[in-house]
């Protein structure tokens, strides 16, 4: 491709990102939204019933909070989940521009839906699978960097394992067909996941009264999220590359007069 068609696809692929941000941010305020509620109310009353004590004896006192709670459900959340949608839609632009014609013989609508199926298993569900995120409560706030650290490591471990599986099902198709190539790619993958997973520290601060219908709904809907925005993502940046790379032919106008030969 030459320099103006990447521009054109990076441009489409941010407006893509910013159309999937929109339907992420309808599915974040109305499922996930909720979720995070409860869980701050639990936490609330956590704080309030083992503070009491402690107020009574040494005069607690209040503490502002420097955003407040509808600031976040709405402004905080729609800038977060666009700029990421953004983001994203561009880094996925350059990776179909990379992508196209070089992992199969796919148009620009599959590749774009195969590689955001493709990330989104390896930047978050595998990540997610061995650290899922927790609601508000949950969590110690003493170990919060080490909490994130792991899990960027598990997430740069799991794209670097995709492309490795990638480049090895490239090198092993001419010899035993595509089909089998991709089998033994998935389960390379599958099985060096594993090994991560295994070697990889154990995190569970969950209490023990805490509601797991409350934090099934809130990981659950964490998901959703994500499946939401990949999803839309790829649906939009193949429907936009799609016009650009291949544009149907102008029809006639109806009606029109076919000009007469001379």
């Amino acid at each position: 491709m030459n320099s103006a068609t990447v521009r054109n696809l990076l441009v489409r692929g941010m407006l893509a990102g910013l159309a999937a941000g929109v339907l992420a941010l309808v599915v974040a305020y109305f499922l996930g939204e909720p979720n995070v509620d409860s869980a701050i109310g639990l936490e609330e009353a956590h704080t309030h019933t083992h503070g009491d004590a402690g107020a009574d004896a040494g005069g607690g006192h209040d503490e502002e909070e420097a955003v407040s709670r509808s600031l976040q459900s709405t402004a905080g959340l729609a800038t977060g989940i666009l700029v990421y949608g953004v983001a994203f839609g561009g880094i996925a632009a350059l990776a179909f521009c990379f992508a196209l014609g070089r992992i199969g013989r796919f148009g620009p609508r599959a590749t774009a839906l195969l590689l955001s199926g493709c990330a989104l298993l390896a930047v978050y569900v595998v990540p997610y699978l061995k650290y899922p995120v927790n609601p508000p409560a949950v969590g110690d706030p003493d170990t919060i960097g080490k909490r994130t650290t792991l899990y960027f490591l598990m997430m740069v471990l799991s794209v670097l394992l995709a492309i490795a599986a990638t480049l090895l099902g490239k090198r092993l198709a001419p010899a035993l067909g595509t089909w089998y190539a991709t089998v033994a790619a998935v389960a390379a993958f599958a099985v060096a996941v594993g090994l991560a997973y295994a070697f990889l520290p154990v995190i569970n601060e969950v209490p023990d009264d805490f509601p797991a219908t409350l934090l099934w709904r809130f990981r659950l809907s964490a998901l959703a999220i994500q499946t939401v925005l990949w999803g839309g993502l790829g649906l939009f940046l193949g429907e936009l590359a799609e016009r650009l790379l291949n544009p149907k032919a102008v029809p006639s106008e109806p009606g029109g007069a076919v000009p007469a030969a001379r």
